[in-house]
C-alpha cells in the first residue's frame, strides 16, 4: 500500500507539474483515490492503536506481575507496534498531501470552465 499511495501521489504531482490532464476526470478518480486511502488509514489506525493499547497492558502486567516471561510479550509487541505506527504515519502524511493536490486539481477545474 506503501507503494501504491507514494507513485499515485508522485503520478498526480507530474500531471500538475506539466499542466495537462482532463481536469474534471482527474477531480473524479482522485475523489475516489482519496476515498480508498482514507479506508485505508482508518483501518490503519484502529490496528495500531489495538496494538498500542496491548502493549501497554503487557507491560502494566509485566510490572504488577513481576513474571519475567511477560517480557518477551512486551519486546513482540513492540516489533510489531513499530512498523504499524511508520505505516500509519505514511499514510496520514500521503492523505494529507492528496487534499492539498485536490485543491490545486478544483483550481485547475476552475480555470477551465472560465474559459
Amino acid at each position: 500500500m506503501e507503494k501504491r499511495i507514494l507513485n499515485y501521489r508522485k503520478l498526480i504531482d507530474s500531471m500538475l507539474e506539466k499542466n495537462e490532464g482532463d481536469w474534471q476526470e482527474l477531480l473524479k478518480e482522485h475523489l475516489i483515490q482519496i476515498g480508498f486511502f482514507q479506508h485505508e488509514r482508518l483501518i490503519h489506525l484502529i490496528v495500531t492503536v489495538t496494538f498500542a493499547l496491548m502493549e501497554i497492558i503487557a507491560i502494566v502486567a509485566t510490572v504488577v506481575s513481576g513474571y519475567m516471561w511477560l517480557f518477551a510479550l512486551d519486546f513482540v509487541l513492540m516489533i510489531l507496534l513499530v512498523p504499524y505506527i511508520r505505516h500509519y504515519y505514511i499514510l496520514e502524511n500521503e492523505v494529507q498531501k492528496m487534499y492539498a493536490q485536490y485543491d490545486k486539481i478544483l483550481e485547475r477545474t476552475k480555470e477551465e470552465e472560465e474559459k
